[in-house]
């Protein structure tokens, strides 16, 4: 095993490990263990420097540990969603790795992206208002579509009465 497979073996366990409730409680009990022995060592600078000390340390190695953590499942996330774009007929492939990008060209694609997502949702919604107007005159005519009645077109001055 590589000291890189170990690090990832001992990062993703200590990141499972810290977010479990017992390990809360556990650091919960040495905080009040800490606070209830200040008056037996008279509240004193080495009493302090222990729990400060304590705290730093353990700070310091889990943000490193949370760090690769989180940087593998990003990657993995990344990953996968390169894979489902490669696998869509008609994405946009030129989405795969912008994740390497400066912030500057992320947000030109973001911009980008919520202009065509907003025109979409225009045509979506247009064409859903063309649906209910479908839906609202196959009713009028009695639930049935009806070859003989015809809705005007948008402008018109017909009334659209149906034929002889």
């Amino acid at each position: 095993m590589t000291a890189s497979e170990l690090f990832a073996r001992v990062a993703d366990a200590a990141g499972r490990r810290a977010g479990r409730p017992l390990t809360f409680v556990i650091c919960l009990a040495v905080v009040l263990a800490w606070a209830i022995s200040g008056p037996l060592f008279g509240f004193s600078d080495t009493w302090q420097l222990v729990i400060n000390t304590g705290t730093t340390i353990v700070t310091f190695l889990m943000v490193f540990l949370i760090q690769n953590t989180q940087n593998r499942e990003t990657s993995a996330m990344q990953a996968k969603l390169d894979e489902l774009i490669i696998s869509l007929e008609g994405a946009d492939n030129h989405f795969i790795g912008i994740e390497h990008l400066t912030d500057k060209q992320l947000e030109i694609i973001v911009a980008e992206c919520e202009r065509r997502a907003a025109k979409t949702l225009r045509r979506r919604s247009a064409s859903a208002d063309a649906a209910r107007e479908l839906h609202a005159l196959v009713e009028a005519n009695g639930g049935a579509p009806s070859r003989r009645r015809r809705k005007p077109p948008a402008g018109s001055k017909k009334t659209g009465r149906a034929r002889a």
